[in-house]
């Protein structure tokens, strides 16, 4: 079966589009309990035995962890295999943000079951909107993940502002749109996007970009195991999980 194709990467742009109707905040994405992703309708071929091609280098810029402490993005993008999502923590899309979630959750599952994997890979769920999503929000968000200590690596985070975050959207290719309410010109926290998911291998670069169709464990799994045997890794046969998650 041929290798799927990779979302192509584009440089975006954040568009503020004018809108008549104000809608407010919906409630907190819901997280458990539904499927890890897309049903698969192929089958993904063996790790290792396709390449992932240099997409483009990860952008820089500034964001805040979840103790409100800024830090350049690139201290999360390094170093470890990231997989990197854009979300909003008001968005109850089921095929955007909280497919996320579930697959990100899934994955850490499968990742800290894995023997020598946890200490090579790394999750980073990045808030576009600054506005509602504090460093305090993004720490409720996070939830339990945040409890957990030497197991795998997930990381929440937030900017200070639109202005900080603007370079990371463009950088990444990730096309948001803010509504505006026309009767008083100001932005509203009506957000709207594709979703995509970002892998980056140790040195910073973007190797895949998954939208919802192919965010599913078993595809990354295997993009992460392909990026680690390109590095020299073991095959295959060292990874097999000691157990395996149930799904949520």
């Amino acid at each position: 079966m041929p290798r799927r194709p990779a979302v192509s990467a584009r440089r975006g742009a954040v568009w503020l589009t004018s809108l008549a109707l104000l809608v407010g905040p919906a409630a907190l994405a819901v997280r458990a309990r539904a499927s890890d992703g897309p049903r698969l309708d192929f089958v993904p071929p063996e790790p290792g035995t396709y390449r992932l091609h240099r997409i483009m280098r990860a952008p820089e810029g500034r964001v805040l962890t979840v103790d409100g402490r800024a830090a350049p993005l690139s201290r999360f993008t390094r170093e470890r295999i990231t997989l990197l999502g854009f979300i909003y923590t008001t968005c109850t899309n089921p095929e955007g943000c909280p497919l996320a979630y579930r697959v990100f959750y899934r994955l850490k599952d499968e990742i800290q079951a894995t023997p020598g994997l946890a200490d090579k890979v790394q999750l980073v769920t990045l808030s576009f909107d600054p506005a509602h999503d504090s460093p305090e929000v993004m720490k409720r968000y996070a939830g339990r993940q945040l409890e957990e200590e030497g197991g795998l690596r997930w990381y929440f985070l937030t900017t200070r502002s639109v202005d900080d975050l603007v370079p990371l959207v463009e950088g990444f290719g990730q096309d948001v749109r803010y509504s505006v309410d026309t009767s008083t010109g100001r932005p509203v926290r009506q957000l709207s996007h594709v979703l995509k998911v970002f892998l980056i291998d140790r040195s910073g670069y973007v190797r895949e970009i998954y939208t919802s169709t192919f965010l599913h464990p078993q595809t990354v799994m295997g993009d992460i195991r392909t990026l680690l045997m390109e590095e020299g890794a073991p095959g295959p046969a060292s990874w097999t999980a000691t157990s395996r998650a149930a799904p949520r």
